[in-house]
């Protein structure tokens, strides 16, 4: 009888990716996959630990799944991912409900862990994480028309904050032509939104070619049939280059959006996170991008409340973003984390000051993103259909300007029933806070 295993994925789009593969993994060895925890003979969780509320999210879910353990008939638990790897001397001893652990160099061992819990056995594996291959086989899990292609690893930035070098290795691309690979297969199995990922897309290809190139990755692979839409997150602004914004410019295929987090706009703060931007430097790629590509809808994200942020600095945050107007925005509180550069920094902003600021600043993007969606009010949007709402009693899906799991939706009417995947054209007429609604015309 083959051992039944469930999966809990948490985090990013990224850490999905690694769990696809562990299904795969899993699949082959002859192990059956449940939706239903309470049918498991074994749980893998793959773990975020970016930020305390990723580690906290992580250990909850650990806990939930351990009274499976105790009161019904699951066998054992393993944690992948993020947070053994950040935690590996301790992760054992702080939680004995767990069986076996695997850091994030070590998914090649997901069977023989899932295999050493089914016996109630201990395990725990912590290869090098830079030599973790690339791609390979997986589970798509995400709808039949939608998947995310990893395009690199790892990072060599090292923003002060941040412990993911450490978490997930040195930057390093994956080969052009096993991409080019990998999603001509996804087009063939009916896929038609790609969504590039990485730590840092724009970085792609330096290591391979001494240039960055994200540009010639996105051209063929705009080439192959039956993608229609090709997405990229996780863009740095000082690697933004006139090729990829050409590419913007230029090619049908590739949506005018761009997830480019910049953090911060003050010189000094920018600074001390160990960014390569300036606030100039930031102003002038917003700029290029909105001149040359005008419908282009850039996400962003911003970190209030770093060490030694002044009411000053942070004001002249706020202002930039009031006027810059950026058409998605994620504000996030500082979140400490040991082992970072400024994990020790002086001046820590308190609690209190960082929630405040968080807030005011998603306050004023509340009305900067209802402003924007106005915009499209008697427009015509192509969008796709992830689904039907019985309780709205009608379709939803999202538009150019909406990234799956991020952002928001387009509510409409149709006339005859419609495929998941399907693209339609759609006039808005009302908006609905962060969603849209509209009839197919």
């Amino acid at each position: 009888m083959s051992i039944k295993v469930g999966f809990v994925s948490l985090g990013c789009p990224k850490n999905l990716l690694n769990t696809e593969v562990m299904l795969a993994k899993l699949v082959n060895h002859g192990m059956e996959i449940v939706a239903e925890d309470i049918d498991a003979d074994v749980i893998v969780i793959n773990t975020c630990a970016f930020i305390e509320s990723a580690k906290n999210e992580a250990i909850d879910n650990i806990l939930d799944i351990a009274w499976l353990k105790k009161n019904r008939d699951l066998k054992g638990i393993v944690v992948t991912g993020c947070l053994p790897q950040r935690y590996k001397e301790e992760f054992l001893k702080e939680l004995p409900e767990v069986n076996c652990i695997l850091g994030t160099g070590s998914l090649d061992d997901i069977c023989e862990a899932v295999e050493v819990a089914y016996k109630g056995g201990t395990f725990a594996s912590f290869k090098d994480v830079d030599k973790v291959e690339l791609g390979g086989e997986r589970v798509i899990t995400t709808p039949e028309y939608f998947a995310y292609v990893q395009i690199a690893e790892g990072c060599d930035n090292r923003c002060t904050y941040c412990v993911i070098p450490d978490i997930r290795g040195k930057f390093r691309s994956r080969k052009m032509t096993d991409i080019i690979e990998e999603v001509e297969g996804l087009a063939e199995m009916g896929i038609k939104e790609i969504c590039l990922v990485a730590q840092d897309t724009t970085r792609y290809g330096e290591d391979l070619f001494g240039t960055y190139a994200l540009d010639s990755l996105i051209s063929a692979l705009s080439e192959i049939e039956g993608i229609e839409w090709i997405r990229v997150l996780y863009c740095y602004p000082d690697r933004i280059t006139d090729g990829l914004i050409n590419e913007f410019k230029n090619n049908d295929k590739l949506v005018k959006y761009i997830d480019m987090p910049i953090q911060h706009i003050n010189d000094d703060v920018l600074k001390r996170m160990n960014r390569r931007d300036t606030g100039e430097s930031i102003k002038n790629v917003v700029a290029k991008l909105r001149k040359e590509v005008p419908d282009i809808v850039i996400r962003s994200t911003v970190i209030v409340g770093f060490p030694g942020e002044t009411e000053k600095q942070f004001n002249e945050l706020r202002t930039f973003l009031k006027e810059t107007k950026f058409e998605r925005l994620g504000a996030f509180e500082y979140s400490r984390e040991e082992g970072t550069p400024a994990y020790d920094m002086p001046k820590q902003v308190t609690a209190a000051t960082k929630k405040k600021r968080c807030d005011a600043i998603m306050s004023d993007q509340n009305r900067i993103h209802n402003d924007f969606n106005a915009k499209f009010v008697n427009k015509t949007l192509k969008v796709i259909c992830e689904g039907y709402d019985p309780v709205s009693e009608c379709f939803f899906g999202r538009s150019y300007a909406d990234a799956p799991d991020i952002d928001g939706k387009v509510y409409f009417t149709a006339p005859k029933r419609l495929k998941e995947g399907e693209f339609v054209n759609v006039t808005i007429t009302e908006v609905l806070d962060y969603d849209l609604y509209g009839k197919i015309c």
